[in-house]
């Protein structure tokens, strides 16, 4: 596909497009699901604001940032803090339950579908909903997981034992040394499974999960009517879901892509006959569906 031709959107009238969607989920014989940020965002897991200043009000006056992305990137002058700050930021944003049901009601749209998600996300969301840890490829890692900051070996560590540890304890936004988490293997600082750098560590979860959603792809392209539903995933990492789901649409004639994201809702030319395109809220998108199923009598 050129690139100089992607990001085209299309002119239908938001209701009709809804109505499309639940027709081409209906008909569908496999869904491939690609999430992204706007997806956590829909469901309550926002970075700014008023959850912001529930949780960091203290860090938030100390440091002047303004959201917890920016402190996640702030040079604190201990580890003492930095894990302070990092173990609120893990358990508010991976143990702590989404505020809306987005999630759970995606899964209500798919549950009776041969269906597989890959996710930018790192918050856990899918598995808590109940969607099936097969069916998951957690591309960027996990919040819920440690790795050695060298790293000196290709593994993870669980973690959300010492973070609540870290949680209850915590005072004047320091922990205690003695739970400052270190690689059981060379006593290196721990640092998070998050891809920031060459050091991401892919372990062998990871590569069973790109397996599993390889083959996934691999039997499920010849000539099936396959639904690539793309959910808040912006131009940040396009490479990983959005360009893919294009070039696969492209190549399979029987295939539909759908792009939901609030202001950031494209298709690429050769695929626009074939692409619903919806620019709104997507957890407003999903519950609008259930109200389709709805309506339609279906189960």
């Amino acid at each position: 596909m050129n690139s100089g031709i992607w990001g085209v959107s299309r002119d239908e009238s938001h209701e009709e497009n809804v109505r499309r969607l639940r027709r081409a989920l209906d008909e569908a014989e496999a869904v491939v699901i690609g999430a992204g940020a706007g997806l956590s965002t829909a469901a309550g897991f926002v970075y700014t604001g008023e959850r912001f200043e529930k949780y960091f009000s203290d860090f938030a006056a100390k440091y002047r940032f303004r959201d917890m992305y920016s402190g996640g990137f702030y040079p604190f002058p201990s580890q003492e803090e930095f894990w302070a700050y990092w173990s609120r930021y893990i358990f508010i944003n991976r143990y702590m339950d989404a505020p809306k049901p987005v999630y759970e009601e995606l899964l209500k749209l798919v549950r009776d579908k041969d269906y597989f998600v890959i996710t930018t996300n790192v918050d856990h969301c899918f598995q808590k909903a109940g969607f099936d840890k097969e069916r998951l490829f957690y591309t960027q890692g996990d919040y819920g997981l440690f790795q050695c900051s060298g790293p000196c070996c290709q593994e993870t560590f669980d973690n959300e034992t010492v973070i609540r540890q870290m949680m209850e304890v915590q005072k004047d936004m320091r922990i205690p040394a003695e739970l400052i988490p270190r690689c059981p293997h060379c006593g290196r600082p721990m640092t998070m499974n998050l891809r920031a750098d060459d050091k991401f560590v892919e372990d062998e979860g990871w590569h069973t999960a790109a397996a599993r959603y390889t083959e996934f792809l691999r039997t499920r392209q010849d000539g099936r009517r396959i639904l690539f539903l793309e959910l808040g995933v912006g131009y940040n990492t396009p490479v990983i879901i959005k360009y893919p789901f294009w070039k696969m649409t492209a190549a399979n004639p029987e295939a539909t892509y759908v792009c939901i994201n609030y202001g950031e809702a494209s298709t690429a030319k050769e695929i626009a006959e074939r692409s619903i395109v919806i620019n709104g809220d997507v957890g407003e998108i999903i519950s609008a569906l259930l109200d389709e199923a709805d309506c339609s009598g279906e189960p």
